[in-house]
C-alpha cells in the first residue's frame, strides 16, 4: 500500500525548511498529531565523535526527532565561539565541529553532536553595548542568577527580564581586512618577535613574504591595518593564552612597539620582565584574537577560563513573525553565541534518556531515513569498512511507532548480516518481536547483542512516569521471546528513581521477574538528570510527588548525577541482589571473597548479553552518550 498522499488517509504537509534531502512530509490517521519527514539520506552509517569511552565506534540510527527536537534555537547568522577561539555561524556549524562550552564554571572545548533548524515565532534580546541576539521563547540564556528563558509561554521556569546581567565574553568584532598593510606589519612583527616554529604561522609568513618582502619595515605612521598585523605576528611569535590570560614575551625594544600598537587599538596592558599581559580576563583575549587574527590556533582559546559576567539585557521584543531558527546538541549541554553562554538543544534526547514517549510531545515530529537499509548496504561494501561493531538504540529507539509503518529495519539487519558486521540494539519497544526469526538467522553468521530497559514493574507510576510506551509485562514479555528465539538479551534497569524505585523489595522483585523470563544479564543505573532532563522532572515530581522534591534538591544538587554516596549505597544494595538472581557479572566475581569492583554507580556495566559477544562488558556506560536510558 502506498503512503503518498493519495491512498489510507495520509496528507502531505509543508515540508520542513532546510531538512537535507527531504523527499515529502505527510500525516495520516494512524499517528494522530504526528508528521514523517521522509528523507533520502547520503549516510546512515555514523562514526561516534571525539574520545568515547562506549564500547562502540559507529551507531546506525534509521530515525530521528526534528521540530520539537529544537527547542532552543537561535538565529543562523549568531556567530558561535570554536574551540580555537575563532566564530563560525550557528547555521553553517555541523557535527563533529570543536565548540567552546562550560564546565565546572570553566569554559572547556566540547563536540557539537547534533545540529537542528526549524521555524519558530522569534525574540530579540537587546543587551546595553548594542549586541542582540534573535531566538525562539524558549531559549535560555545563562545569567547571573541562574538560567533564563526568553520568553516562554509553556513553561514557568524563571525568565529573562530587563537588568539582567548575562554570563559570557563580549560579543564577536569584526577581523583585520589582509591587505597590504596588513601583511607588512605582520611580517615585521613575526620576524622582530623571534620567529616561530609553528606551521600555520610559517605558512602565513611565507605566503605574505612571496607578496610583500620588501614590507618588512616600521612605518613611519603605522595605520590600525599596519599595527593589527604586526600584533597578530608578534603574537604567533612569542605569545600564548592561558586560561583566559593573554601574554607575550618579547625583548625590551619591542615591548615598548607591543604597548604602543595594544593602546592604539584600544587594550589596556601591563609589562613586567619583558612579559605583556593584556588586562580584562579571557573576554579582552578573545577581542585581541578576533581584532588582529593571529595565525596559530593552538594558542588562542580561553580554555581554563573562569565563567564572569557581560553585558545587561535592556529589552526583550516579540518580533511577531516565525523565522527559521537553529540549534545544536554539545557534550556540555551548552555553547557560546555571540558572547552569551547558551543552553544547547536537549528536548527530544531528555524524553529518550528517561525512557519516556510523552505521545504527541516526543513523535510529533519524526525524521525518517526511507533509503536507510540501501545506502548502510552501499557503505558496507566499501573496501574501508573494517567490520566493527555497530550500536543501534543508542540515540533513537530503532523499533519506535514509525517501524510499523516504515520497516526500515529488516533491511538494516540483512545488511549488516550479509556484510559480516556485528551489530546490537537497544530498545524499549516491544515491535523487535516482529524481527526474531531474522535476527536469529543473523546470529548465525555475525555476533548479535539484544539490550531492552525496563525501570519498574508498578504500572501506575509507569503510566505516569512513561505514559505512551509498552508496560513493563510487555517489555518482561519481549525478553522471553528473545531468549526463545535463542538470542542473549540484557536489560538495563534505568533509570532508578531515589525513594521511589531504589527499595530492596522493589529491586528484588524487579530482578527475580527479569531473570524468570530468561535475560542474560542485567544492570541498573540511578537516575541521571541532564539539562532538559532536569526541567522536565522537576515538574513530573512537583506534580506527583512534591513531597520527595527537597530530598532530591539535596541529593542532585546543581548536578547531574545523584550524590557520590547515594550511588555507593545503590551499588551496595544491588550486589548482592544481583548475585542472588544470577547477575554478577563475571568479570567483577571475586576469586578469594573479596567485593566485587564497581564503579560507584549501582553497577554501571553493560549487561551481559547487550553486546555482540567479543565486545567486553566491563566498559563503563556514558550516559551522556547512550540518550534512550
Amino acid at each position: 500500500m502506498r503512503w503518498d498522499g493519495q491512498k489510507d488517509g495520509a496528507a502531505p504537509q509543508q515540508a520542513l525548511p532546510g531538512l537535507p534531502g527531504l523527499v515529502r512530509s505527510v500525516r495520516t490517521p494512524e499517528f494522530s498529531g504526528v508528521v514523517f519527514h521522509e528523507v533520502h539520506a547520503k549516510s546512515v552509517l555514523n562514526k561516534v565523535a571525539g574520545a568515547s569511552p562506549m564500547p562502540f565506534k559507529w551507531t546506525v540510527n534509521p530515525y530521528r526527532g526534528c521540530t520539537h527536537g529544537c527547542t532552543y534555537c537561535l538565529d543562523g547568522s549568531t556567530p558561535v565561539l570554536l574551540g580555537d577561539g575563532r566564530v563560525r555561524a550557528l547555521a553553517e556549524l555541523e557535527v563533529g565541529d570543536e565548540v567552546c562550552g562550560t564546565r565546572g564554571g570553566r569554559y572547556v572545548r566540547t563536540t557539537v553532536l547534533a545540529h537542528w533548524r526549524t521555524v519558530k515565532p522569534a525574540y530579540r534580546v537587546v543587551l546595553e553595548d548594542g549586541r542582540s541576539l534573535v531566538s525562539s521563547g524558549e531559549h535560555r540564556f545563562l545569567s547571573t542568577e541562574g538560567w533564563r528563558h526568553v520568553a516562554s509561554g509553556s513553561c514557568d521556569l524563571p525568565r529573562l527580564s530587563v537588568g539582567d546581567r548575562l554570563v559570557g565574553l563580549g560579543g564577536a568584532v569584526t577581523g583585520p581586512v589582509e591587505d597590504a598593510e596588513y601583511r607588512g606589519g605582520y611580517l615585521w612583527g613575526v620576524v622582530r618577535g623571534g620567529l616561530t616554529t609553528e606551521p600555520e604561522a610559517l605558512e602565513r609568513a611565507e605566503r605574505y613574504a612571496a607578496l610583500d618582502r620588501d614590507r618588512i619595515e616600521w612605518p613611519v605612521a603605522p595605520e590600525d591595518s599596519w599595527t593589527k598585523g604586526f600584533l597578530a605576528g608578534v603574537f604567533d611569535a612569542a605569545g600564548r593564552c592561558d586560561d583566559g590570560v593573554l601574554r607575550i614575551r618579547t625583548d625590551h625594544p619591542i615591548v615598548d612597539a607591543v604597548v604602543l600598537g595594544l593602546k592604539r587599538l584600544d587594550f589596556d596592558c601591563t609589562v613586567e620582565d619583558g612579559v605583556t599581559r593584556l588586562r580584562g580576563g579571557a573576554s579582552e583575549a578573545l577581542r585581541f584574537c578576533h581584532t588582529v587574527e593571529p595565525a596559530r590556533s593552538a594558542h588562542r582559546s580561553v580554555d581554563g577560563a573562569p565563567l564572569d559576567a557581560t553585558a545587561r539585557v535592556v529589552a526583550v521584543e516579540a518580533l511577531g513573525e516565525d523565522r527559521p531558527l537553529f540549534d545544536i546538541t554539545t557534550g556540555t549541554g551548552d555553547f557560546v553565541a555571540d558572547g552569551v553562554v547558551s543552553h544547547n538543544c536537549f528536548a527530544r534526547n531528555s524524553h529518550q534518556y528517561l525512557d519516556l514517549d510523552a505521545g504527541h510531545d516526543f513523535d510529533s515530529q519524526v525524521v525518517v531515513k526511507v533509503n536507510a537499509a540501501q545506502v548502510l548496504t552501499r557503505q558496507l561494501r566499501s573496501t574501508r569498512w573494517r567490520r566493527e561493531h555497530v550500536a543501534m538504540g543508542t540515540n533513537t529507539d530503532p523499533y519506535q511507532r514509525a517501524e510499523g509503518r516504515y520497516r526500515l529495519m529488516p533491511g538494516i539487519i540483512t545488511a549488516l548480516a550479509d556484510s559480516g558486521t556485528p551489530f546490537s540494539i537497544l530498545t524499549k519497544g516491544t515491535l523487535l518481536a516482529r524481527d526474531l526469526p531474522l535476527l536469529a538467522e543473523a546470529a548465525k553468521s555475525v555476533s548479535v547483542g539484544i539490550g531492552v530497559s525496563l525501570a519498574l514493574l508498578d504500572r501506575d507510576l509507569q503510566s505516569s512516569l512513561e505514559p505512551g510506551t509498552p508496560s513493563p509485562q510487555s517489555r518482561l514479555d519481549l525478553i522471553r521471546r528473545v531468549r526463545d528465539a535463542g538470542l542473549p538479551c540484557g536489560v538495563f534497569i534505568a533509570p532508578v528513581l531515589p525513594a521511589l524505585t531504589d527499595s530492596k523489595e522493589h529491586l528484588d522483585a524487579l530482578l527475580g521477574e527479569i531473570a524468570a523470563a530468561g535475560a542474560t544479564g542485567a544492570t541498573a543505573l540511578a537516575l541521571h538528570l541532564r539539562p532538559g532532563a532536569r526541567e522536565w522532572f522537576a515538574r513530573w515530581l512537583l506534580r506527583e510527588h512534591p513531597d520527595l522534591l527537597d530530598g532530591y534538591r539535596n541529593l542532585y544538587g546543581t548536578g547531574s548525577n545523584a550524590d557520590k554516596r547515594y550511588r555507593t549505597w545503590l551499588t551496595a544494595r544491588l550486589r548482592p541482589l544481583l548475585r542472588r538472581h544470577g547477575f554478577e557479572p563475571p568479570h567483577s566475581r571475586p576469586a578469594t571473597g573479596s567485593p566485587p569492583e564497581s564503579d560507584g554507580d549501582g553497577e554501571a556495566r553493560w549487561p551481559e548479553g547487550a553486546l555482540p559477544a567479543d565486545i567486553p562488558t566491563q566498559r563503563g556506560i556514558d550516559r551522556d552518550q547512550l540518550t534512550l536510558l
